[in-house]
């Protein structure tokens, strides 16, 4: 069974996220809350960091509940810097606080996160049809630009556009792969 390029055969969780979930359309606040918290961990370091260290992410930061992590305070954010399950960093640690803060005014304003992400593509999946996988493209300069003006952190062009990959609403398979 043929997968992507960046897929590595030899390990477990990679296979298991590209084969049941990278790609796969996501409409569930909870999910796309928890994504968007990984994406902007991620930033700097590699995403088999992340997948490794994610479970001990749902659990730090209480399944990604976003009313929990928007209420996070001083204890709470000393309790994760000193949680070597997870990245240890103040200024992604308290992009999660703000971020869950202003994705709820999102759900507030469109009903839920999901109308909101998926208002871009007319609730439509972007599939790949050139060979050449971009690190950023129009759409996520947009949705960027919208988060950054809402007083979101650490979401930069190529943070969204690795998390437009990750909740399908862009399909960037490979035209070889089985999920292609």
């Amino acid at each position: 069974m043929k997968r992507c390029f960046w897929v590595d055969e030899k390990s477990d969780i990679y296979i298991k996220y590209h084969d049941e979930e990278w790609g796969v359309p996501k409409y569930n606040d909870r999910e796309l809350f928890e994504l968007l918290v990984l994406e902007s961990f991620q930033a700097g370091l590699s995403w088999i960091t992340i997948l490794k260290k994610r479970e001990a992410f749902r659990e730090a930061f209480d399944n990604f509940d976003v009313k929990k992590v928007a209420s996070y305070r001083e204890n709470k954010i000393t309790q994760l810097l000193n949680n070597e399950k997870i990245i240890r960093s103040n200024g992604k640690i308290n992009a999660a606080i703000n971020n869950a803060n202003i994705f709820m005014e999102i759900q507030n304003e469109f009903g839920s996160f999901s109308n909101y992400i998926w208002s871009f593509t007319n609730n439509k999946v972007i599939k790949r049809t050139t060979e050449e996988l971009p690190a950023s493209t129009p759409l996520s300069d947009k949705i960027s630009k919208d988060l950054k003006k809402r007083g979101m952190k650490y979401v930069g062009t190529v943070i969204i556009y690795s998390y437009l990959q990750a909740i399908g609403i862009v399909n960037d398979h490979d035209k070889e792969c089985f999920k292609y």
